[in-house]
């Protein structure tokens, strides 16, 4: 698959700006006591004022290992590439598995921090020194890349909690989107988290309570911007150097891809920010054991003309939908992009349920997600330890059903006929803990779609990952 078009500009800059001036205000008192100790006898402070200025710090680092089994398979496009635009002995372009086969691979290294002036000040940071299963394209995406950097002022309650009352928060930064499920049971991700909030956004956001138990949320954000994956781990190369070099079987394939949501830190600028909000209910006993959570969500923004994305020619948003050259456009009309739509969490003790539901349209193409992940924590006996840490303390199977119903066509000549088929993914797995601190996890992606024949296919993944944080 190929495209191209002119790069996008850097407009989206003020935005993230808001999210470093959020980092740079969470670091910046930090060397500020330590001027004034190295100054002996020029207006030193007191010792507890000194001390209200140092944050309190944690660091944590996480690593993650895995092997990977995926399925072969391979769809002709109809899109007429020239011989030039094409590999090597290459006829006929396809959409076709990122890699197929058994491999072992280094999937993910993060470096974490979190800093607390009090309950109210804090600010967090993420940063992925390496996240292969995140990176688009896969290969040419950064290697190293701040995932999160956010600064908040005010108290935010998780959810499965209740708060002790009425409250407020401002969060400024990049930060996850308000209705993700960020508590997954697996490692894969489902079709409508995979399209609609598997990345953070940069921007601003407000919180309210109302009361216990019920909640508003919003904010004004940049907008992550529409691409285009696999929904399976690796995202594939689109539009990468690599595609054009004169190898007939690239060890990285386009994948078979759906529209999606990408990372908005790689990309320029929309015309537009993006306006969120959220209203919730929910209800938990005091310990946040078993809880209620259900809340109604909406995004609207208007889509570039073009985005850029590091690492790939391919444009994002509108000139993604043109097709290759503006040759095989999508049946698209307009510029919004909004989805409504609504989150149920459900916990009782081990057992926990979260489901989402979205309605999209995108340029005026319609499409609807709906997920469904439940999952089981068993606390196991004490039988071994190991440094005074039970050994294999917990076990948790899961399972999760997703599906995306694309109802438009797609263009007869249009170089990703994937896009408007229709998708059902079952995942299903087990996570076992190992020691605190280390567990593995074993599962089965059923990744089925309907082509346009209406004849049905997969390309199934099996996924292992020993996962590990200090």
């Amino acid at each position: 698959m190929l495209a191209s078009g002119r790069r996008g500009t850097g407009r989206r800059a003020s935005l993230l700006r808001a999210g470093a001036l959020g980092v740079l205000l969470a670091v910046a008192p930090l060397g500020k006591p330590l001027a004034a100790d190295e100054k002996a006898g020029e207006g030193e402070r007191p010792a507890e004022e000194r001390s209200a200025l140092l944050p309190r710090l944690i660091f944590g680092f996480e690593g993650r290992a895995s092997f990977r089994q995926s399925d072969d398979n391979r769809f002709p496009v109809k899109f007429p590439f020239t011989p030039s635009q094409l590999p090597v002995g290459q006829k006929q372009a396809f959409e076709e598995t990122v890699n197929a086969g058994s491999h072992f691979e280094v999937s993910k290294l993060i470096l974490t921090v979190d800093a607390a002036w009090s309950e109210l000040v804090v600010a967090h940071g993420r940063l992925d020194f390496l996240d292969l299963y995140d990176r688009n394209p896969t290969s040419s995406g950064k290697q190293t890349d701040v995932k999160e950097a956010w600064l908040r002022f005010g108290r935010q309650t998780e959810p499965g909690l209740l708060p002790p009352g009425s409250g407020a928060y401002l969060k400024i930064g990049k930060f996850e989107k308000f209705e993700r499920q960020n508590d997954r049971h697996l490692e894969s991700y489902g079709l409508v988290s995979t399209a609609f909030n598997r990345f953070n956004d940069a921007g601003v956001e407000l919180g309210l309570d109302l009361g216990r138990h019920v909640y508003l949320k919003g904010g004004v954000t940049a907008g992550t911007p529409l691409f285009l994956r696999d929904p399976n781990a690796l995202a594939g190369d689109n539009g990468t150097p690599a595609f054009l070099r004169p190898n007939p079987d690239p060890v990285l394939k386009s994948g078979i891809v759906i529209l999606y949501d990408t990372e908005v830190s790689d990309i320029g600028a929309s015309s537009d920010p993006q306006a969120n909000a959220a209203l919730g209910l929910r209800f938990a006993d005091a310990g946040g054991r078993n809880a209620f959570d259900i809340m109604a969500f909406g995004h609207r923004r208007r889509l570039a003309d073009h985005v850029e994305h590091d690492g790939s020619f391919y444009l994002g948003d509108l000139q993604l939908l043109r097709g290759p050259f503006s040759q095989a456009p999508e049946p698209i009309h307009g510029d919004r992009k909004q989805e409504v739509g609504g989150n149920l969490r459900l916990y009782l003790g081990g057992f926990a349920l979260f489901g989402q539901f979205v309605d999209q349209r995108v340029a005026g193409l319609p499409r609807r997600g709906i997920e469904g992940e439940v999952a089981w924590t068993f606390d196991l006996p004490l039988k071994w330890a190991v440094a005074e840490r039970q050994l294999f303390p917990t076990i948790q199977p899961a399972v999760r059903v997703s599906r995306i119903d694309n109802r438009f066509k797609s263009n007869p000549i249009s170089p990703a006929p994937s896009f408007a088929w229709d998708w059902t993914k079952v995942d299903a797995g087990l996570r076992l803990g190992i020691v605190a601190g280390v567990d593995l996890t074993v599962e089965y992606a059923k990744n089925d779609f309907v082509l346009a024949s209406g004849a049905t296919r997969h390309n199934d993944e099996f996924l292992g990952t020993l996962r590990w944080k200090v």
